[in-house]
C-alpha cells in the first residue's frame, strides 16, 4: 500500500511515462519502436508486417527483421513469444498520434482479410481503440447475428461495438433492440425501437415489430402490442403471423388472429422453432373452443422445442408461459409448476422472460397450499438479473402477495399488499393472460370492502371473455372467483350469474363441475342448510382439482356452523387433511371440539380448550357477534364501532386464541364462550 506522498508522487509521474518511452525509442532505436509499435497494434511474429516496415527493412534503411527483434528482446521490451511487454505496448499505443495508429490498424484488417482470416476477439479491441473501418465493424455484426438467440448479452455488447466501428445505427437497431429487451433491458429495447419504427423505410421492420409487440407486453400493454402488428398488416406480417395471433386473442381480438394466422396454417418453414411458434398460436386457439381438451398438450409441445432450441426469440409470451397458464387454468397447478421450472431452467425467452416462469411456478405453489415455496420462487423472481421487474410481472407478483396474505389470515399483512396491489395494477391493464391475478384482487377487494377499486377492471375482463365467446378453460376461475367476491359481500344476486355459468361449463369441464359443486355447498353452509357429507365431497372435490386451501375452508366454516358433534369432528377432520399446516400453530382443533363433550374430569389435555379470559369485554361482545354470522359493518352497526376497529379486534381475538385462520377462530370462540358461559350452549 503506498503512503499518500508516494502516490502523489506516481500520480505526478505517471502521466509522462508514454512519452518517456517514446522519448527512450527514439535515434537508433527508432527502428526497434517501429517493430515493437507494429506487434503492439497486433502483428505478429513470425508473418507479415507493416509495408513501410519491410520495405526500408529491404533497401537496407533498416537492420534484418531478425537483428531488430534481438534488440528488442535484450532491451527488454519483447517477450519470447513474440508480445510486448505490457508497460511498453501501453507507451506505444498512448504516444502514437491517432492517425497513424488507425493507419496502422487498417493495414493490420487488410492483411487479415487478404489471408482470408477472421478477426475475431481483435476486432472488438480494435472497435474499441476507436478505429472506424466498414471491414471490422461487418464482422462485429455478423458475430452478433451469431451470438444474438443464444447469447443476448454478448450479442448487445457486439452490435455496439459494431456501431463504434461504423455499422449503419438503424441498420442494427432491430437486433440491437431484440438483444436488450433479451437481457431485460425494457427501457433500452423501446429507445431503439422507437427510433427505428420511425424511419421511412426501416430495415428489419417485421423484427423490429415483434420487438415492438414483446416490449409493450411487457409492459403489461398487450393491445398495444397487438396494435403493432396491425400496423404491420397481414402482408408484411410472414413468419410472425403466431405472435400476432397470440397477442390479438390475448386482447380479445379472435377475427385479427385468425387473418394473421388463419386456421389450419402451416409453420413459415420446417424449423424447431418455426413449427413452436405454429404451435403455440394453434394451442391458444383451441384452448378457446368448448372443449379445450387439445390446447395444453399443444403447448406443451410448443414449450419442448423452444426449451430444446436455447434461443431467445421476442414474442408477447412464450409457449412456457402460456402453456403455465392453460395449466393453472384447467386446475392442474402441479403440471403448470413442472412446465414453468423447465422453461426456466432451460432460460426460454432470456433473462427477461425467466422473472414471469419463476411467478407461475409460485403461483402454481401457492395454489398448491404450499406458501413457503411459493415465497422462494417471487425471491428468484426478483433477483434473477438487476433489472426490476416488468410492469406485467410486477402486477402477477403483487397479487401473488395478496393470495398468499389473505390465505395465512393475517388482516395486517393483507392491507400492505393490498396497497402495493392497488399500484401495480395501475400500470398495467386487462388481458387474458392475466386474469387469474385479477380474480385474486377481486376476492379481497370484496374481503376489504374495496371492490369499487376493481370493479372498471373487472369490467373489461368480462367483455374480454364476451369477445371471445366466453371460451369454458379462461372464464371459469374468475366466475369462481365472482362466486367467492359474492360471498363475501352476501350478495345472492351476484353470485346467482356466475354460478350459472359454472354449472353451464360443467359439461366439458371437470375443473367447472368441482367448482359448481363447491359453490353450491357454500350457500348451503351459509343458509345453514347443510348436509357434512356433501360439504366433505365438495371440499375434497377443490383438492382434487389444485384447491386444497379453499376445499379447507370451505370444511372449516361449515364445521363452525355444525350443529351436530360428529358434523363438526368430521368437517374438522376433513379441513385438517386438505390443509395440515392449518394446525401447527395451535393446539389440534378436533381434539378441543371433542372436549367440548367431555366431562372435565375426563379430560387429560383440558388446559389446551381456549380461555375466554383473555379477551377483553368488549372482545367478548365482539365475538358474540361474529358468532351469530355477523359482518364487519353488522357489527360495528350494533355495538357503535367503525367496521375497520371491528376488524382489528377479530384479527386481536385471532392470535390471543391461536387461531389459524376464520374457521378455526369460529371453533374457538364458540369453545371460549362456551367455557366461560355454559348456559349459553
Amino acid at each position: 500500500m503506498l503512503s499518500r506522498e508516494a502516490a502523489a508522487a506516481h500520480e505526478s509521474v505517471a502521466p509522462a511515462y508514454p512519452q518517456h518511452m517514446a522519448d527512450q525509442l527514439r535515434g537508433e532505436n527508432a527502428a526497434v519502436r517501429e517493430l515493437l509499435l507494429a506487434l503492439s497494434v497486433g502483428f505478429t511474429l513470425p508473418g507479415p508486417l507493416p509495408q513501410d516496415l519491410e520495405r526500408k527493412v529491404a533497401d537496407g534503411q533498416m537492420e534484418s527483421i531478425e537483428a531488430l527483434v534481438a534488440r528488442a528482446e535484450a532491451s527488454g521490451l519483447l517477450q519470447s513469444d513474440g508480445s510486448v511487454v505490457g508497460t511498453a505496448q501501453h507507451a506505444l499505443l498512448a504516444s502514437t498520434p491517432a492517425p497513424r495508429l488507425h493507419a496502422l490498424q487498417r493495414e493490420l484488417v487488410g492483411c487479415y482479410a487478404a489471408d482470408g482470416r477472421a478477426l475475431g476477439d481483435l476486432a472488438r479491441d480494435l472497435a474499441r481503440s476507436g478505429l472506424a473501418d466498414q471491414r471490422v465493424a461487418a464482422e462485429l455484426e455478423k458475430a452478433g447475428d451469431r451470438a444474438l438467440e443464444h447469447d443476448p448479452g454478448l450479442a448487445a455488447q457486439l452490435y455496439d461495438e459494431a456501431v463504434l466501428s461504423g455499422a449503419d445505427e438503424f441498420g442494427t437497431a432491430a437486433r440491437r433492440a431484440q438483444a436488450a429487451l433479451a437481457t431485460g433491458d425494457l427501457d433500452a429495447a423501446g429507445r431503439i425501437i422507437d427510433g427505428l419504427l420511425v424511419c421511412p423505410d426501416p430495415p428489419d421492420l417485421r423484427l423490429g415489430a415483434d420487438v415492438a409487440a414483446a416490449v409493450w407486453a411487457q409492459r403489461g400493454m398487450l393491445a398495444r402490442g397487438a396494435d403493432v402488428y396491425t400496423w404491420l398488416g397481414q402482408a408484411r406480417i410472414g413468419p410472425s403471423g403466431p405472435a400476432a395471433a397470440v397477442a390479438m386473442i390475448g386482447c380479445g381480438n379472435r377475427a385479427g388472429a385468425a387473418a394473421m394466422f388463419p386456421d389450419g396454417s402451416a409453420p413459415a418453414s420446417p424449423t424447431v422453432l418455426s413449427v413452436a411458434q405454429a404451435q403455440t398460436a394453434q394451442g391458444i386457439v383451441e384452448s378457446l373452443s368448448a372443449d379445450p381438451h387439445q390446447g395444453l398438450p399443444l403447448l406443451i409441445h410448443a414449450s419442448d422445442m423452444v426449451n430444446a432450441s436455447g434461443t431467445a426469440q421476442p414474442v408477447p409470451e412464450t409457449p412456457g408461459a402460456l402453456a403455465a397458464l392453460v395449466a393453472l387454468h384447467s386446475g392442474e397447478p402441479h403440471l403448470a409448476e413442472t412446465i414453468a421450472r423447465a422453461a426456466a431452467a432451460a432460460g426460454q425467452g432470456g433473462d427477461a422472460v425467466k422473472p414471469r416462469l419463476f411467478l407461475l411456478q409460485a403461483w402454481s405453489a401457492m395454489q398448491q397450499d404450499n406458501p413457503d415455496e411459493a415465497r422462494l420462487a417471487i425471491n428468484e423472481a426478483k433477483k434473477t438479473n438487476h433489472w426490476p421487474l416488468v410492469p406485467r410481472d410486477e402486477f402477477l407478483c403483487a397479487a401473488l402477495e395478496v393470495g398468499l396474505a389473505r390465505r395465512s389470515g393475517e388482516v395486517h399483512d393483507l392491507l400492505l399488499a393490498w396497497e402495493r396491489a392497488r399500484e401495480a395494477m395501475l400500470h398495467t391493464t386487462v388481458d387474458l393472460y392475466s386474469l387469474l391475478p385479477w380474480g385474486e384482487l377481486m376476492i379481497a377487494a370484496a374481503r376489504l370492502r374495496e371492490t369499487r377499486r376493481v370493479s372498471h377492471y373487472l369490467d373489461e375482463a368480462w367483455t374480454l371473455l364476451r369477445n371471445l365467446g366466453e371460451p369454458p378453460l379462461w372464464a371459469v376461475p374468475l366466475h369462481w372467483a365472482a362466486v367467492q367476491a359474492a360471498l363475501l359481500n352476501e350478495s345472492p344476486a351476484g353470485l346467482a350469474p356466475h354460478a350459472s355459468e359454472l354449472a353451464r361449463a360443467a359439461e366439458h369441464s371437470h375443473l367447472a363441475a368441482r367448482l359448481a359443486a363447491a359453490g353450491k355447498a357454500w350457500v348451503l353452509v351459509l343458509s345453514g342448510r347443510f348436509q357434512a357429507a356433501d360439504v366433505e365431497a365438495a371440499a375434497r372435490g377443490l383438492s382434487a382439482v389444485g384447491m386444497p386451501w379453499e376445499g379447507a375452508r370451505l370444511a372449516g366454516h361449515a364445521a363452525a356452523r355444525a350443529d351436530e358433534r360428529k358434523d363438526m369432528v368430521r368437517l374438522l377432520s376433513c379441513a385438517r387433511d386438505l390443509h395440515p399446516q392449518g394446525n401447527s400453530a395451535g393446539p389440534n382443533i378436533a381434539a378441543q371440539t371433542e372436549a367440548r363433550s367431555v366431562p372435565a374430569a375426563e379430560q387429560p389435555g383440558s388446559s389446551v380448550q381456549p380461555d375466554a379470559s383473555v379477551l377483553s369485554e368488549r372482545e367478548k361482545e365482539v365475538a358474540r357477534l361474529v358468532l351469530e354470522g355477523k359482518t364487519y359493518r353488522e357489527i360495528g352497526e350494533a355495538i357503535y364501532i367503525s367496521p375497520r376497529t371491528a376488524e382489528h379486534h377479530i384479527a386481536r381475538m385471532r392470535r390471543r386464541l391461536g387461531a389459524e385462520n376464520r374457521s378455526d377462530l369460529l371453533v374457538r370462540l364458540r369453545l371460549a364462550l362456551g367455557t366461560e358461559n355454559p348456559q349459553r350452549e
